[in-house]
């Protein structure tokens, strides 16, 4: 994770410790969030119950108005599987910036599940899910660092070659 210069992007998180504007870092990383994918079907792009938000299933973004399509190990590599985590994380924190109004209302992401479409001798299914994670302890910090896993598949929906959702705690 790069340094990040002490000023106007710290503040005090209600746990009484010092932490960085999630909305901030987004800036200085020069990231583009998209708007947040819709719901494929008939279910919620997020659920909240108390101070947790669930995010359903999110896909990568689409590569020259393409959605990447294929296995992990055959038409793709860890290496680009991890370019997809990020890519797909990037649409999990467009959520959470949708359904709370700034991402600074984030207290923690509480978890992250990863689902790779790989063939059965796949064996970097952590480097693939390092995408998000990297991506999500850039934009959050400490708050960012969560509990995973991570599961191969023989197909997941659309020939999509990852998918992932998360649990986030909020402030109220």
């Amino acid at each position: 994770m790069r340094n990040v210069s002490r000023h106007a992007c710290h503040r005090q998180s209600h746990y009484g410790d010092t932490y960085l504007s999630a909305e901030q870092r987004i800036k200085e990383l020069g990231l583009s969030l998209p708007s947040g994918s819709a719901p494929a079907a008939n279910y919620a792009n997020a659920v909240r119950t108390g101070s947790l938000l669930f995010i359903a299933g999110k896909a990568p973004l689409p590569e020259n108005g393409k959605l990447p399509k294929g296995c992990l190990g055959r038409e793709y590599t860890a290496e680009e599987g991890y370019r997809f985590a990020r890519s797909a994380a990037l649409d999990l924190i467009a959520v959470m910036r949708t359904e709370l109004g700034s991402l600074d209302r984030v207290t923690r992401v509480v978890e992250v599940q990863g689902f790779l479409n790989a063939v059965s001798e796949f064996e970097d299914h952590a480097k693939v899910l390092n995408g998000c994670s990297d991506l999500l302890v850039e934009v959050f910090g400490e708050r960012g660092v969560h509990a995973r896993s991570v599961l191969g598949a023989s197909s997941l929906r659309g020939g999509l070659p990852v998918i992932l959702k998360a649990v986030v705690e909020v402030a109220t």
